[in-house]
């Protein structure tokens, strides 16, 4: 004689149901049990992931709107880099250039370069003629200036040692770079036109440039040296682009923090095309205001990527206007400064103005100048 059949029954829950008189939290904490019992685990993986991941850019987001609301009404400042070494690579003067850019384009903040092999292209005898007319040139304009000081500084290969210190060993040539950055603190630190120093440009970003050592104790020890020798202007130090993940909490503690915004690029490693980063300009805010709720410190642009961005081997004193403007032409240097004032950081670098002055007085193409021209006095006037 077989057993009859059992009834099946359905699977109920050990918790049981809150009271009317429950509060929020055991209602949620009720329904949320009863709904990851209906549920299997990678439905419930994938939605808490998808919860974090809105309050983790909700949070990012927040942060840059408290950021931007909060200097909205502060002045905006732009400015620019210049480098002789680069007006001369494309074929053009670097006092005209520069001159053309305080008096035509109308600006007056510059970050200035000192490159050691420059000032010291021999051991011990130091020439600061290049220099010198720069930052009078500024002085007379009634500008500032952001002198760069250190072994890296903007421009490739980056680090720009002299070769008689960079075949010493490292504590050797460290002291050289002491002496140098010493003579020079002390030639310009009077100076009406200096605004502050950038300490070693980008130091962290070892995946770019060719430079001998990026340890934070050097980088400490430059910081507190600079600030002995000169303790009345503020130190710049700038963190590492897209490429490299950083965040200015550790020691040296900056005066100013520095960043760098590259839009448009090419991509030599994966696709080999031109690629943009999808990046909003409300990320860059995130950035300045977590370095500022974190630190106290304020954020500014000290690289707006002005200029064309080519392939490996292609020279931009050449290449055609065609395949140079696939990176940076009119349209997009407009565009690319209106991201700038979209982050809520209120001053930004223009990168690249060196080369605008080749388009139009070397290779009669002022159309990129012209724009840049309008976009700056926008700015100028407000």
């Amino acid at each position: 004689m077989t057993k009859p059949k059992q009834p099946k029954v359905k699977h109920t829950s050990s918790f049981k149901k809150p009271p009317a008189n429950a509060g929020f939290w055991q209602v949620f904490w009720y329904n949320f049990t009863a709904w990851s019992v209906r549920h299997k685990f990678w439905q419930r993986l994938a939605i808490g992931l998808t919860v974090l991941a809105v309050l983790f850019f909700g949070g990012m987001y927040g942060i840059a709107q408290w950021y931007i609301n909060k200097h909205k009404n502060e002045p905006l400042t732009i400015g620019a880099t210049f480098i002789p070494d680069y007006a001369r690579y494309l074929q053009v003067d670097p006092q005209e250039t520069l001159d053309a850019m305080i008096n035509d384009l109308g600006i007056k903040h510059f970050r200035l370069v000192s490159y050691w092999k420059n000032i010291e292209p021999k051991e011990g005898q130091y020439d600061f003629s290049e220099l010198d007319w720069q930052m009078d040139m500024v002085e007379k304009a009634g500008g500032k200036v952001s002198l760069a000081i250190g072994l890296r500084q903007p421009r490739w290969p980056e680090c720009h040692g002299p070769e008689w210190a960079m075949i010493k060993s490292k504590p050797e040539w460290k002291e050289d770079l002491l002496d140098y950055m010493d003579l020079t603190i002390n030639r310009y630190k009077d100076s009406p036109a200096l605004e502050s120093y950038q300490l070693e440009n980008e130091y962290f970003l070892d995946v770019f440039g060719q430079c001998p050592d990026h340890s934070r104790d050097r980088l400490v020890e430059e910081f507190n040296f600079v600030k002995s020798k000169d303790p009345n202007h503020p130190i710049i130090v700038s963190r590492s682009n897209n490429a490299t993940v950083s965040w200015p909490i550790n020691q040296p503690r900056a005066d100013i923090v520095a960043a760098s915004i590259y839009k448009r690029v090419w991509d030599k490693t994966i696709t080999k095309r031109y690629f943009e980063y999808p990046i909003p300009a409300w990320f860059y805010g995130f950035l300045a205001g977590a370095t500022e709720l974190t630190t106290s410190r304020n954020t500014f642009i000290h690289e707006l990527q002005t200029e064309a961005w080519l392939p490996e081997n292609r020279s931009m004193r050449t290449e055609s206007i065609d395949e140079l403007y696939k990176t940076m032409n009119p349209e997009k240097l407009s565009k690319r400064i209106q991201y700038a004032k979209d982050t809520g950081m209120k001053r930004f670098d223009l990168w690249g103005v060196e080369w605008w002055f080749q388009l139009k007085k070397s290779r009669q193409t002022p159309e990129i100048w012209n724009t840049a021209k309008q976009e700056i006095q926008k700015i100028n006037q407000q």
